[in-house]
């Protein structure tokens, strides 16, 4: 029987296909309803009455539905939201339909969904194929990316991003624009005056203002008849799609104008073509429309932003997924009739905003899912009376999303999805899932047991997660889960495979402890919980801490089917007192979809300073003309999507940064526009800086009102119930056995049950206790109290501190949960000190190439935990604490800082300043308890070099400012006159200035002293929690953890090799050996690291400090085990080591010998130990530090202003026993980011004219080694040039057969009086001033090849 959708309105539906469930909501309105409905039809579905909060006079009373089912069960349907639209319209109509015909959904209004497909195509690769049109000479920019790799320590770099298109199916542009002048200029002139010194020149190409505002010079026309034969070409080999991302397209085409008149009028194609002859992009978009393509993504129409790389990303994400979403949306309407799922059909976007069916993308829906739960989070969760922030917090059956909301949603525009940056809005949120034993410790994830077949508990074999473990712990009921499970979906959860699966842990557990006390299965489970909820603690912590905002003052919203099971645990260990759980919090995405607005945004770049006078200033006024055409753009796309132009609603942000640095913020448009920005960048980054505030895009975001479904704040119910002193009496409905965390002991405990459907509003519960209902399960541990409201459930949790150290003097024991809970703690800390040093530095090696480390290191200063920031760092900093823990020993007071750089007192090279922070015990200020450590690099630190990184250095004094000891904070007062007069040092040696930039270094080092701040404060929460005693104690075991582990592997090791020792050796650029032999003692599982026979320390800058070796080793030993074995990065990988090094060699020279190529010779070292272990081929052996630059002080003595900029490259990794090497890449010691081949150009007077890889310069071999990087640079005006490198003489080796990598090579291309250029070989290390269109072009080595390649 078929219901007429009536005036009155129909029924209006919203789903969430999650990873494990798929979430339904629905309002059906009164007239459609009719009670009662049979249960055979009703299902496991809720009806709650409500009227939906509809307003209008076509708007009447009705019901909510809500019920969920699996989103994967292929033997029953093939597509869970359209059986759950199926279902629902069974209890609309009260008739039975059959599954697998096609529906009629006229009673339906409108269907509102987010979905994981997107997501699910990107993570699986199963997209569609596209062709990618870039720049000619950047044709890899794309493989290329930022040149970092994921995992630090996988040599295979398994998880390094896999483009998404073949090679052979990219189509170089030949076209070419750049920016004309440079923001780096200490004299930049105006863009007028820019344009008007081009007219009178003969530079090549003609100068143009771009959208922007920056002048923007046409090199090289974009050449048509070739474009179009190489786009048939891509389409006759069948390819439909296609990506297109040309060099700063983000500012050309020339006009304002023209742009908005393209957007406005697409459909005139004739009309804008002729417009916007001399856009390349959209010419290109032109000819591959009259080609045939169906799918056109163009960046520039994606996101007009400047950085070609996540641009470009956009682009390539959106071609690949665009058609699969297409059809899937066509497949999800085909189960209709008329091929409509309602009369309005409408997909979530990642940004939080609906749009309609017909113009969902693939770019904007890779956060879809996620996206609705922040959305009913912020909404049901957020009281604006109460006006404090949330952490969202939605954990689902299979992972975690988290979120944090204050009032506004906060979108990023620059976001990581499956390894790669793209630039699209998104909603900040971040995502952190099975339980194994290894190692002695227990892990709950990273891998997630996934949908189907899901845990053990879900009947389908699936393996052991949360769900299991809150099941055995009788924290799930599974008489109130609804009966979905089993090959039927008609079965409740299985708590008896939960406990089978969980006593087979529990055995394994309790071999693997022999003669300590055994676990309980009821232990074993409680453990994986508490390990599952510190993970989840650290993206909460992520989300507020590392942005500057105190976790403390935050409430905690816990949704999704089982967050209402962990919400008081992390409640207590985050310090939150209040957890709000919305109604639908087991659906709030869902619920979040419902509520959720049409959404459409439009923006344009434009670059211009925001000045005191803004309201009154020439750019304010450009500013407002751009909005009022950017507003009407998306006032027209949400008309097309049938929202009355009166119901749309504007944003208006402006990305605004400080002069010359890449932190970008979006601060609303207002007159006070400078202030809001330098007050949120303080609030931030917690400094300000004295330059000038520029903006660099403008962005409108509309919100068109269709349907109003607004929750109620629930303060004030909260607020009347707590002061209520007469509180219904609420008597529980069942009691069970559930078990709970007392006193550090995990007993059962009589616990009452309450249906929250049963329980009167405003009634308290206090814990422990369990509320259920038909989709989710809130557990009231025993320091919380429950008040049940209309529409919440308010959780409020008593917070105090529990130490769990034993009164007595005793000894403790290793817990292996408490390992894992402290081995989660202590890295999450250093990572804490890591955000807090990139938040708070203002340098661009710091804060944007992340060049930096943070530890933490005992009372001995041995270390206990180092985040993996820079590898090169690891293992080194503990001698640079020790040395400084031995020199003061005795000496320190609370309140002293340290500083220190020097290669004999634990440094790497001088622009690595480390600041030290001991910690006392608060019972007596001459105990150290332990320490904090925090090392950056500084660009410029003095000297005779360009950069900090001195390629012709040959004593230390010519590197710059090198510090023994120092102390840089005496009893809390900061020494910066001291920090300044160790600096002003430096320009009294012949030939040497002082650094340019003392307010960045005394900036900087006052970020590493902040940073060391929070890492104390952090440590000393622990020491509240649990004790000092329980905390050195497992601060020791952490250590005990690694130190097993590497002697294992040293004894797999001498059984493998059959204990003869190991051997390698490898040269230096300049002839300088390097001989390692490792000596295994089977019986101890130790080993001796014997350098001897290694070359003397040279007169030049490739010495490398004594700890680099360690450094080496602790690198090198990690990377050899397996990334599957949990093994904490500190001492105790080193307390089986012998490190036998001589003295005045090479590898630890005294401290006369210059040492700024140090970290590129640490690469050396890494390669030699790895082929001594034959564990892998060498890689590049080098980091190719490039510098440019300009100003410093001449022979004269005279100082001029002018910049400095510098990166390192990536190369080709080696090649191991079952892996091929990677292309381009850090390898090693180093990880550093690439700067964006606009930003380059945007900041300097160089032109980048090629970034490729060297293909073919891998060694070849069964596995071939990665190849190298070239890039091509061009002086657009006089600039200094320097290079650091190694591996330009002698070749990255292979084994087994495998050949050897390519060598590197750096070239000066020199022009003549003729105008040609003359080509000139400038050697490992140089430095040349280049002249006007003068090149330097920087290959970097391949990587070795492994075996015979006759063996494929």
């Amino acid at each position: 029987m078929t219901i007429p959708l009536t005036p009155r309105g129909g029924m209006r539906v919203a789903i969430d296909r999650g990873g494990t469930f798929c979430d339904v909501w629905a309002f059906i309105p009164t007239h459609l309803f009719c009670p009662p409905i049979p249960s055979e039809l009703l299902g496991n579905a809720v009806v709650i009455p409500g009227n939906g909060n509809g307003s209008g006079s076509d708007r009447e009373s009705g019901v909510q539905v809500t019920f969920k089912l699996l989103s994967v069960d292929p033997a029953n349907y093939d597509d869970a939201p359209s059986e759950g639209i199926r279902r629902l319209l069974q209890i609309a109509t009260r008739q039975h339909i059959p599954k697998g015909q096609v529906y009629d959904t006229s009673i339906i209004e409108s269907v509102r969904m987010g979905t994981t497909v997107a997501t699910n195509a990107l993570l699986e690769r199963k997209g569609e194929p596209f062709g990618l049109v870039l720049t000619q000479g950047f044709a890899d920019m794309i493989e290329i990316g930022d040149q970092t790799r994921p995992d630090l320590f996988d040599l295979s770099l398994a998880r390094k991003h896999k483009v998404l298109y073949r090679p052979e199916d990219v189509v170089q542009a030949d076209e070419r624009v750049t920016l004309e002048g440079w923001s780096l200029d200490p004299a930049a002139p105006s863009v007028e005056e820019i344009v008007r010194r081009a007219k009178g020149t003969e530079s090549e190409g003609e100068v143009v203002v771009g959208i922007s505002g920056e002048a923007v010079r046409i090199l090289r026309p974009l050449n048509l008849q070739k474009l179009e034969k190489d786009l048939r070409a891509m389409y006759d080999r069948g390819l439909r799609a296609v990506a297109v991302c040309l060099l700063h397209s983000y500012t050309f085409p020339r006009s304002l104008a023209v742009y908005l008149v393209h957007i406005m009028w697409g459909s005139c194609r004739g009309r804008v073509a002729e417009l916007i002859r001399t856009e390349h992009e959209r010419q290109v978009g032109d000819i591959a429309r009259k080609v045939g393509f169906t799918q056109i993504s163009l960046s520039s129409d994606l996101s007009p932003a400047i950085k070609a790389l996540p641009r470009g990303n956009s682009a390539v994400i959106d071609a690949y997924l665009s058609p699969v979403l297409r059809a899937y949306v066509d497949g999800f309407n085909s189960h209709f009739a008329d091929n409509k799922a309602g009369k309005r059909s409408e997909f979530m976007k990642s940004d939080g905003g609906l749009v309609s069916s017909d113009k969902f993308s693939g770019l904007r829906a890779v956060l879809s899912g996620p996206a609705g739960g922040f959305v009913g989070c912020a909404l049901t969760a957020y009281s604006p009376i109460r006006q404090r922030p949330v952490v969202g917090f939605d954990m689902g059956g299979t992972s975690t999303d988290v979120c944090r909301f204050s009032g506004e949603f906060e979108l990023t525009f620059e976001s990581v999805i499956a390894n790669t940056k793209i630039a699209c809005p998104q909603l900040s949120i971040e995502t952190v899932a099975a339980l194994t034993y290894k190692n002695g410790m227990f892990l709950v994830g990273p891998e997630s047991v996934g949908a189907h077949p899901g845990p053990a508990c879900y009947r389908k074999g699936g393996d052991l997660a949360i769900t299991d473990a809150n099941l055995v712990l009788g924290r799930l009921i599974p008489s109130q889960f609804p009966s979905i499970f089993g090959p039927n979906a008609d079965e409740p959860l299985d708590l008896e495979a939960s406990r089978t699966k969980f006593q087979q842990l529990t055995a394994e557990i309790n071999a693997s402890r022999p003669g300590a006390k055994a676990y309980s299965l009821e232990e074993v489970a409680a453990g994986f919980i508490r390990v599952a909820n510190e993970g989840m603690s650290r993206p909460m912590r992520n989300v507020t801490e590392q942005r500057g905002f105190a976790m403390s003052s935050h409430d905690l919203c816990c949704f999704g089917g089982a967050g209402g099971q962990h919400a008081c645990a992390i409640a207590t260990g985050l310090g939150i007192e209040t957890v709000v759980i919305p109604r639908f919090s087991s659906i709030l995405s869902a619920y979040g979809i419902a509520c959720s607005d049409l959404t459409a945004e439009a923006a344009v770049p434009l670059s211009a300073e925001v000045t005191n006078d803004f309201a009154s200033s020439s750019a304010f006024a450009e500013v407002q003309a751009r909005v009022q055409g950017l507003k009407a753009l998306v006032s027209q796309e949400l008309v097309e999507q049938g929202v009355s132009d009166l119901d749309v609603e504007f944003t208006v942000t402006i990305s605004t940064h400080y002069d010359g640095a890449d932190t970008i913020l979006q601060i609303p448009l207002a007159a006070s526009l400078k202030d809001d920005f330098v007050a949120a960048h303080l609030r931030e980054t917690s400094f300000a800086m004295q330059r000038p505030v520029r903006m660099s895009n403008i962005r409108v975001r509309g919100v068109g009102k269709s349907f109003n479904i607004t929750p109620s704040d629930y303060a004030e119910d909260l607020a009347a119930a707590e002061s209520s002193t007469s509180a219904p009496v609420v008597k529980p409905s069942a009691r069970t056995r559930a078990f709970f965390e007392v006193d550090g002991e995990v007993e059962s405990v009589d616990t009452p049950v309450y249906v929250l459907s049963s329980v009167p509003v405003s009634s308290k519960i206090a814990g422990p206790a369990i509320i259920v209902d038909s989709t989710q399960t809130i557990v009231v541990e025993p320091n919380a109290r429950a008040i049940c409201l209309n529409e919440h459930v308010i959780l409020r949790v008593t917070t105090q501190s529990r130490p769990l150290e034993p009164t007595l003097d005793g000894e403790l024991s290793t817990d292996p949960i408490m390992l894992a809970v402290f081995a989660n703690r202590f890295m999450s800390i250093a990572e804490q000190m890591g955000h807090t040093l990139q938040r708070t530095s203002i340098s661009v090696s710091i804060k944007e190439r992340l060049d930096f480390s943070c530890s933490i290191h005992g009372t001995d200063g041995a270390l206990v935990a180092n985040a993996p920031h820079i590898p090169v760092h690891l293992g080194s900093m503990q001698y640079a604490v020790q040395a400084q823990h031995n020199h003061w020993l005795g000496k320190l007071r609370p309140g002293d800082v340290l500083l220190t750089n020097h290669p004999e007192w634990g440094g790497t090279h001088l622009p690595d300043l480390t600041v030290v922070t001991p910690v006392f015990s608060p019972d007596d200020d001459t105990q150290i308890l332990f320490y904090v450590a925090s090392r950056g690099h500084h660009t410029d630190i003095g000297g005779t070099g360009v950069t900090s990184m001195n390629p012709i250095s040959k004593e230390l004094w010519e590197e710059g400012v090198a510090v023994k000891s120092f102390r840089l904070v005496s009893q809390g007062v900061f020494e910066e006159q001291g920090v300044r007069d160790l600096f002003n040092e430096v320009a009294k040696y012949p030939g040497c200035s002082a650094t340019r930039r003392i307010d960045h270094n005394l900036t900087d080092l006052q970020a590493a002293i902040s940073a060391n701040v929070r890492g104390i404060k952090l440590v000393n929460r622990l020491f509240e929690e649990f004790g000092t005693k329980t905390v050195l104690f497992y601060m020791r075991q952490i250590q005990l953890v690694a130190q097993q582990t590497i002697k294992a592997f040293f004894r797999e090791t001498y059984d493998k090799f059959g204990g003869k020792p190991l051997r390698a050796r490898d040269f230096m650029d300049d002839g300088t050996e390097i001989v390692l032999e490792v000596r295994i003692n089977r019986e101890e599982g130790t080993a001796e690291f014997d350098w001897t026979g290694t070359g003397p320390q040279v007169y030049g800058n490739a010495n490398t400090p004594i700890s680099l070796s360690y450094a080496a080793i602790i690198y090198a030993l990690r990377s050899m085990i397996s990334p599957e074995i949990p093994m904490p990065l500190n001492q105790g990988v080193l307390d089986p080591v012998t490190n036998i090094v001589p003295e005045a060699s090479f590898i630890n020279p005294t401290g006369v010998v210059a040492i700024s190529g140090s970290t590129i010779s640490s690469q050396r070292l890494i390669d030699v130990i790895l082929q001594a272990f034959k564990a892998a081929a060498c890689s590049q052996g080098c980091a190719s530090s490039t510098g440019f630059g300009s100003g410093g002080k001449d022979a004269s003595g005279k100082v001029t202003p002018g910049f400095t900029y510098g990166e390192s490259l990536g190369g080709g990794s080696g090649a191991g026993p079952t892996w091929h090497g990677k292309h381009a890449t850090c390898v090693h010691s180093t990880n550093t980011r690439l700067t964006d081949v606009e930003i380059f150009e945007q900041r300097t007077p160089l032109i980048l004219l090629e970034s490729q890889i060297r293909r073919g310069s891998g060694g070849r071999g069964k596995f071939v080694g990665g190849d190298g990087l070239r890039k091509t640079f061009e002086a657009r005006e006089p600039v200094n040039f320097s290079i650091v490198s190694q591996r330009r003489v002698f070749a990255p080796k292979g084994l087994e057969g495998g050949g050897d990598g390519a060598r590197g090579k750096n070239t000066w291309w020199k022009r003549n009086h003729e105008g040609g250029l003359v080509k000139i070989n400038v050697g490992s290390n140089g430095i040349a001033s280049l002249a006007k269109g003068d090149r330097v072009s920087i290959e970097t080595p391949g990587g070795g090849g492994w075996g015979l390649a006759e063996d494929i």
